[in-house]
């Protein structure tokens, strides 16, 4: 048969330890230290943030898919990887693709270590039959193409440069170009009444908004008496190149 004894207060008399119920010890209306209370004891909710001391949750009790400190990454992040920020006050996460700077790719340089023929009084293509890099394998070293590969249209910086080396043609004007789908875009020219010197070095460079599948290329016009043989001998004497700018 159950038993019940109701009194209002049952007080510690001889033990410093408290008072023993059932084997559960209480001292001064808490449970004591030698004892523990099972976590299934508990009612859902019970234990709210109020009674969490603010350094009492360590990254020890972090599981590892909490983002904490316990691991160093030693290497830049994969574009998957996530960061936790703030938006307007919500804790959000974001993927470091979206947040990391860009590198100006695609990118390449490209030179002619052999002479081509320009004709007289008429743009030529310039042919950059060598790359010192090309990290797309944009550029054709074949018909001096760089066409913009998929996926990667916006703000170009192009450069183009030719220099012309001695010959007995003498131009007194010379441009260099740098043409768009067949179409010239930039251009700049040297000239005078009193003719080009024998090593004039001819440069055209800027900006171009270029959409995926366009093509760019360099071109050279001279009014010399005669078509011209550029050497371009050396990888510093000119060439064609160009770099997608960080949007």
């Amino acid at each position: 048969m159950a038993s019940e004894i109701k009194v209002d207060t049952i007080s510690e008399k001889t033990s410093a330890n408290g008072v023993t119920i059932d084997g559960v010890s209480l001292k001064d209306s808490k449970i004591a230290t030698a004892n523990s209370v099972d976590s299934d004891a508990y009612v859902d909710g019970s234990i709210d943030t109020a009674h969490i001391d603010a350094l009492q949750v360590t990254g020890a009790k972090l599981n590892t898919d909490v983002i904490s400190a316990q691991t160093e990454l030693a290497a830049e992040p994969a574009d998957a990887d996530e960061f936790m920020v703030s938006d307007g006050g919500v804790l959000k996460r974001i993927d470091y693709s979206l947040i990391k700077g860009g590198t100006n790719t695609p990118n390449f340089f490209a030179y002619n270590p052999a002479s081509q023929t320009m004709t007289k009084d008429a743009e030529t293509a310039v042919i950059m039959a060598s790359e010192a890099f090309d990290s797309a394998s944009a550029y054709n070293t074949s018909d001096g193409k760089f066409t913009v590969p998929a996926g990667e249209g916006g703000v170009y910086w192009f450069k183009g440069a030719i220099r012309m080396v001695g010959t007995a043609a003498i131009p007194t004007r010379a441009s260099s170009s740098i043409y768009v789908n067949g179409a010239v875009s930039l251009s700049n020219e040297l000239g005078g009444s009193g003719g080009l010197n024998t090593y004039s070095y001819v440069a055209v460079y800027g900006i171009l908004n270029l959409s995926a599948s366009d093509y760019v290329q360099l071109y050279f016009y001279h009014d010399a008496s005669s078509d011209m043989d550029l050497s371009q001998a050396s990888i510093h004497m000119g060439g064609f190149q160009g770099f997608k700018l960080i949007g």
